[in-house]
């Protein structure tokens, strides 16, 4: 059987509890310290079928709880992980349960794009709900109206502040800055960078011949002799990004950086990223890094666990949190 452990408990009765999956302990550690509160004991393990059994190992009756579980890869199992998790907390009690997925899997499956295909999105939202919890805290939503999906209140955070902050540290007073969204639907997005670092916007045109390929077509706006900085929230496969960065360079960019929230980075998308144009790929840690990203000299993770803490806090206080961005 496969063990998993949320963290050391103490005896101390504290009125918010933080409970941690196995999907991306560091960042929960993290998070648990910047609280200043400690993980809540108890014990994730799998039978010899994989099958998902939980005991929480202290009491959270009339607590306040924050779940902190990326559905990440494998998607499959951290979701059923998640949902295991907070029906053993709403079974034990808890006053308030809130899930903390700072990724949110499925999230691309957000509406139906042929017949008979489903909203997976939608799907997702339903069993959370169904679980259990009384509330969900996210970041980057690939799409916002996901967040409608859901019957109970969803916060979703942004990674805009933390990635302007980055540039301003890694090119101070740089004034030849231009943010690049790699494709039209996340012009929103590489426009909410650009306006906190006052630089231009461009947008990259492509077309994608089929799922998982994408060719690019054009470049709205000017990118000559100009540091780009593309935006994004999710880098899968990395062909898009790659794309991307090679028609910058070719139409004389003087380099390229790329922000995006959530490093999926599934298959060969490391060593595509390595032997691409990139001057650096930074992205949160949302996702748990693997060695692979831990060992690739061109891409490095910002923490996200600072802002975690801050809305978790500002929740269970029931101060806003949409002041964070102000």
């Amino acid at each position: 059987m496969e063990h998993g452990a949320f963290g050391p408990g103490l005896d101390r009765v504290y009125s918010m509890k933080i409970v941690a999956g196995n999907s991306n302990p560091l960042l929960a550690e993290s998070v648990s310290e910047q609280l200043g509160i400690p993980l809540a004991h108890g014990t994730i393990r799998r039978f010899s079928d994989m099958e998902v059994f939980v005991e929480i190992q202290e009491n959270v009756r009339g607590e306040d709880v924050f779940v902190i579980q990326s559905t990440s890869y494998p998607v499959n199992d951290n979701l059923m992980e998640l949902l295991v998790v907070i029906d053993a907390l709403r079974r034990g009690s808890a006053r308030r349960i809130t899930a903390v997925m700072p990724y949110f899997g499925y999230a691309r499956q957000d509406r139906k794009p042929a017949p008979r295909t489903p909203i997976s999105a939608k799907l997702v939202a339903n069993m959370i709900t169904a679980a259990g919890a009384d509330r969900v805290l996210t970041m980057d939503l690939h799409a916002g109206q996901i967040q409608g999906f859901f019957d109970i209140p969803v916060d979703n955070l942004y990674a805009a502040p933390i990635f302007a902050r980055d540039v301003k540290h890694r090119l101070p007073g740089e004034n030849n800055i231009t943010v690049v969204s790699p494709d039209v639907g996340g012009v929103v997005r590489a426009r909410a960078v650009a306006k906190r670092l006052d630089a231009d916007l461009a947008i990259i045109d492509k077309r994608r011949e089929r799922a998982g390929v994408s060719e690019v077509m054009n470049i709205i706006g000017d990118v000559e002799g100009r540091r780009c900085i593309l935006i994004d929230d999710i880098v899968d496969s990395g062909g898009t990004l790659c794309n991307a960065a090679v028609a910058l360079m070719k139409n004389g960019a003087q380099e390229v950086y790329a922000y995006i929230t959530h490093g999926v980075l599934s298959g060969g998308a490391v060593s595509r990223i390595v032997d691409s144009p990139l001057k650096k790929l930074i992205v949160t840690n949302s996702i748990a890094a693997t060695e692979a990203v831990k060992a690739a000299e061109n891409i490095e993770q910002l923490s996200i666990a600072p802002l975690l803490a801050e809305a978790i806090q500002r929740i269970s206080t029931e101060t806003s949190v949409s002041s964070l961005f102000d």
